[in-house]
């Protein structure tokens, strides 16, 4: 029977509830519910086998998380106080950590990571851009969004508009909904660690860029000097423009996406930097990897920063293959002395797989050694008992 405050209650398995009791939020989707019939963003009780309460949570019809979990404790309601209070604390956690003002965007919620799973709320100076996951979320957001508004105003935030999927969306169509406050502009230039970034809000990959790269590109930056510079899925240029501030003379950018060069190149210009000395090619990585190494191409730098290989856990394998495989091609155009930064955004690919694909075998060479591997930064805070939210690997060889 269900509780009072939900609308009903699943029956969970004993390995299940010892995940949620260690802090996991997700609940995968069983057979033995094919009959569930609640409503996108129900909440549901979670009990377990002997029927004492586990955890409550929102209900996802049709997504592989079929419950996100909000709280453990079966006095506490889930409801619009439970998810605004979790977001201020949030925000409040950003005030003290990210009180630098040379930086203006950042992620202002996190999702699971800050308790609130499948919302991700991202700043852009005044804009905030919101990125529900799943259908549960979507059902609440219209409603979150009005509550939490007047402390995103309190912040200085004139904009809250909603990330839709880019499924079903033409090729130059915005990605934006306005939730609340002015217009989101189509793009728009923020500061990061100081350096000026153009950020295409309305057709950009994720929420418009990457954040949770930032302090990463502020490590590239000091690595540069000097240094031939290779930027391998280089998107809107965020390492490249890091390359060049730091004392790169040439930065080379592959993307596939000629689009993102534009960005990158308007960047560029913004920090008072001439793009046209720099390469930029519209290519496929391993494609271009392998004709450089064909023409006997070398840099002193190469970073390696592609889109997730394994958006499944039965990708795995085959994204595991494609690691060595790039990897081995960046390690080929590294010059003797030179320095390799390899990233995985790769939530199933745990930290020790991805330095597998790293080692003397996989690489091709044993003059290369791991110096500094760093995960996600401080707006991006894992749960402890969610190895999933520990996606982000960013691995320095030298």
């Amino acid at each position: 029977m269900a509780r009072a405050g939900s609308d009903g209650q699943l029956a969970i398995d004993d390995s299940v509830a010892a995940a949620l009791r260690r802090g996991h939020p997700w609940v995968f989707r069983d057979a033995r519910w094919g009959g569930a019939s609640f409503g996108a963003g129900a909440v549901v009780d979670l009990v377990g086998r002997d029927g004492a309460f586990v955890a409550r949570g929102t209900w996802d019809p049709v997504a592989p998380i079929a419950v996100r979990v909000f709280t453990r404790d079966a006095a506490q309601r889930l409801d619009l106080d439970l998810v605004a209070a979790r977001v201020e604390r949030a925000l409040e956690r950003r005030d003290r950590f990210l009180a630098d003002p040379a930086t203006n965007a950042y992620r202002l919620l996190h999702g699971e990571g800050d308790r609130v799973p499948g919302l991700v709320l991202d700043r852009y100076d005044h804009a905030v851009v919101a990125r529900p996951d799943g259908a549960a979320m979507d059902a609440w957001l219209e409603r979150v969004a009005a509550r939490i508004w007047p402390l995103l105003v309190a912040r200085g935030v004139r904009t809250l508009a909603r990330r839709v999927p880019r499924d079903g969306q033409s090729g130059g169509a915005s990605m934006l909904e306005p939730l609340q406050g002015e217009p989101a502009p189509d793009s728009i230039e923020v500061l990061e660690s100081g350096v000026r970034t153009w950020v295409d809000l309305a057709r950009g990959q994720k929420t418009g860029a990457f954040l949770d790269q930032r302090d990463n590109r502020v490590r590239v930056r000091g690595l540069a000097r000097g240094r031939r510079v290779l930027n391998l899925y280089s998107y809107a240029g965020g390492f490249s423009i890091a390359a060049v501030l730091g004392g790169s003379g040439r930065v080379t950018s592959v993307d596939v996406a000629h689009a993102a060069h534009a960005t990158a190149q308007r960047t560029f210009r913004a920090n008072g930097v001439d793009p046209t000395p720099h390469a930029w090619v519209t290519a496929d990585a391993l494609a271009f990897l392998d004709g450089a190494r064909a023409r006997g191409e070398q840099w002193d730098l190469v970073i390696c920063d592609p889109p997730s290989f394994a958006p499944s856990e039965k990708a795995k394998p085959r994204a595991l293959t494609t690691y060595r495989r790039l990897h081995a091609a960046c390690a080929a155009v590294l010059a003797p002395g030179g320095t390799l930064c390899a990233a995985s955004c790769s939530s199933h690919v745990g930290p020790d797989e991805f330095l597998a694909t790293l080692d003397d075998a996989s690489l091709g060479r044993a003059d290369l050694s791991v110096v500094a591997s760093f995960g996600p930064p401080v707006d991006h805070p894992v749960v402890a008992g969610w190895p999933e939210g520990r996606y982000l690997k960013f691995v320095v060889l030298g």
